[in-house]
């Protein structure tokens, strides 16, 4: 068997699924694949077969008798053929997929209490068989000669490794220890993360945030630990520094990275001014009750300011590229709502009632922050719609072709047509429309609908962009003409417009970065704007109807009155001013109707023989002779001849 799995490895290496050791990679991508379409079961079935198709392609199967144990891998395997960290990677997770699977299984049948007795330990028994597996991967990687791994292999199984330790003590409920696994976890994946490309980054925060944050949160309340203390406290507390050789390599490619999440927790202890204690809304000011959402908070006034800095130093930039740089302050806008979410579900599922002190902040906190998103969600598509908000509709610039004419001669500049700019409208419809219905989620905030002030000025900032959603259909029905739709449209903007010039929106926007405020200059800018164009199609509007007028009573001088064209169609119906003559003048009017059909028989046509008449003397007809009668045929006999 040693000779026919050293065959394998020599003559498979070439056809390897794949040549670099990207265990997290391969580990999420599997699992992600998996759990789309199904559950644990359904995942631990795949890796049953892919692991019995590796085995087949690597000759690494048991012959003869069926409890044969195999011949155990070697580092020199791994350095001939990299698909046999595959084999131990499908192992592990086939054996942690089932671990899951009894779980999840429990937990869908009503379980609501902790799963105890034999099942518990068939759960620890999986996750340790599992375990077993990864280190024996991390060993034969140590020996990086002979598997010719690198470091950052070695890291990605020590830190999966160290995942499957710390899910065992949460099993086993020893929550300090379970601590240190997924401390160490994280470290090392914050580690490769950055020494990574950014695909490589997202896949190890994606890992971190769906796997290791939430058990490091629920191990640390389990241990009583603040709930102020951020993760990156947790983590530069309770991590295994001493003889620990992946920690120190880890420290010294990124000799900053314990010592960022040190100082993280100096500030949670000390109030350091960079991350904020308190948040305000409305007329309240309350402490933040949560780490994760001050240090969201803390990240947003960085972006913040950062995005002011670039919007003064590009004011001629593209409005795509000033809408892209307000990405980087949405992300911790976002991660600061989240956060808080979080908050307020851990302690609506510890029983904490509503009228707690530390639910009030935390729910005030919640408007504040999803306030402060839609505002810059709102400040984005603003900056999309173009100048003033999208009330002044310019032309785009058409780029020349760089290749010139063939005789010569310069291009001319072609104008944008009518179907460009109807795409254009339609976005910015697409924009008003998303504001307005961030505007309405608003309402939906906690303690929004009983602050009347408020809700006043959110209305009159919800008329001004409905103004302008109204101003810019209206101009895509300018396109076609429609003058009435237009006019229509637009005395409903003006109204819409007189709503926003309310005394709430004077008030002006303090930050350099357009957000959800609106002045008194821009409302008044719309409203003149308005007021001068339903003047303008109102004009128009009249001038169309006294033109229709004037040639409807044209028409109706040329055409004859509807008595007189009864046989034909009126396509444009019927006009019921032009029935009859009235009053009626003075015309020839036919007696009766003449007949010659009587005169038929005694004209003469070219080509026609007369039949009915052959002479006529002194007005006296003479008919024709009659033409003899053909002589009949004796009769005969019965049998055709005579008797």
């Amino acid at each position: 068997m040693n000779g026919s799995k050293e065959q394998a490895a020599n003559g498979t290496s070439s056809k390897a699924l794949f040549t670099t050791m990207d265990i997290t990679k391969v580990i999420v991508t599997r699992r992600d694949k998996a759990l789309l379409v199904g559950d644990y079961n359904l995942y631990r079935k795949q890796l049953s077969r892919r692991l019995l198709v590796v085995r087949k392609r690597l000759n690494y199967t048991s012959r003869g008798r069926k409890y044969t144990p195999r011949t155990p891998i070697t580092a020199e395997d791994i350095g001939k053929n990299h698909e046999f960290v595959q084999l131990l990677l499908l192992a592990a997770e086939r054996a942690w997929a089932l671990a899951m699977h009894i779980k999840s299984t429990h937990a869908a049948n009503g379980g609501t209490q902790a799963t105890t007795g034999s099942t518990k330990r068939y759960i620890i028994s999986r996750l340790q068989k599992a375990s077993n597996y990864a280190a024996q991967l991390v060993n034969l990687l140590q020996e990086k000669d002979k598997s010719g791994a690198s470091s950052q292999s070695v890291l990605e199984a020590r830190a999966y490794h160290q995942s499957l330790q710390g899910s065992i003590a949460f099993e086993k409920g020893s929550w300090e220890r379970c601590l240190q696994s997924y401390s160490e976890t994280r470290l090392l994946y914050n580690a490769l993360a950055q020494s990574s490309g950014t695909r490589q980054d997202e896949l190890f925060k994606d890992f971190l945030s769906s796997t290791i944050d939430p058990s490091l949160r629920y191990a640390a309340y389990q241990l009583k630990l603040p709930r102020t203390m951020s993760i990156e406290a947790i983590v530069a507390r309770y991590v295994p520094r001493e003889n620990n050789a992946y920690v120190t390599e880890a420290l010294r490619s990124n000799p900053d990275l314990l010592q960022e999440s040190g100082a993280v927790a100096r500030k949670n202890v000390t109030g350091s001014a960079d991350v904020p204690k308190t948040i305000s809304w409305s007329s309240r000011t309350v402490n933040l009750e949560d780490a994760s959402t001050a240090q969201a908070l803390a990240s947003l006034s960085a972006a913040e300011a950062k995005l002011a800095s670039f919007l003064a130093s590009n004011r001629n930039a593209d409005r795509r590229a000033k809408a892209a740089a307000y990405d980087d302050v949405l992300l911790p806008s976002q991660d600061a709502v989240d956060a808080t979410k979080t908050a307020i579900d851990e302690l609506t599922a510890e029983g904490v009632s509503q009228g707690d002190p530390r639910m009030q902040s935390l729910q005030i906190t919640r408007t504040a922050v999803n306030y402060n998103l839609v505002e810059w969600r709102v400040g984005r598509n603003r900056v999309l719609c173009g100048e003033q908000d999208g009330a002044v509709f310019e032309n785009e610039i058409i780029k020349k072709p760089k290749k010139p004419r063939a005789d010569g001669k310069p291009r001319d500049e072609q104008e944008e047509s009518n179907s460009r700019k109807l795409s254009r409208l339609k976005e910015r419809v697409v924009l008003y429309d998303s504001i307005l219905q961030s505007l309405d989620s608003v309402k939906e905030l906690p303690g929004v609908a009983a602050d009347q002030t408020f809700m006043d000025e959110l209305e009159a900032k919800k008329a001004y962009f409905a103004s302008l959603r109204c101003l810019a259909i209206a101009r895509s029905h300018m396109l076609h003409g429609n003058k009435r739709n237009v006019l229509a449209l637009l005395s409903r903007a003006l109204d819409l417009s007189s709503q926003a010039s309310s005394p709430s929106t004077s008030k002006s926007d303090t930050g350099g970065a357009p957000k959800l405020a609106v002045t008194a200059a821009q409302a008044g800018s719309l409203r003149d704007l308005l007021e001068r164009s339903v003047l303008q199609y109102r004009a128009l509007v009249e001038l169309e109807d006294i033109s229709s007028a004037t040639s409807k009573n044209h028409d109706n001088f040329r055409n004859p009155p509807m008595i007189e064209r009864l046989d034909e169609y009126p396509p444009d119906g019927v006009d019921l001013t032009n029935l009859v003559t009235y009053p009626p003048k003075l015309q020839p009017v036919p007696v009766k109707p003449i007949f010659l059909d009587v005169a038929w028989n005694y004209i003469d046509y070219p080509g026609r023989q007369k039949k009915g008449v052959t002479t006529a003397t002194d007005g006296k007809l003479e008919e024709a002779a009659p033409k003899p009668e053909p002589k009949k045929e004796a009769k005969k006999g019965w049998f055709g001849f005579g008797r």
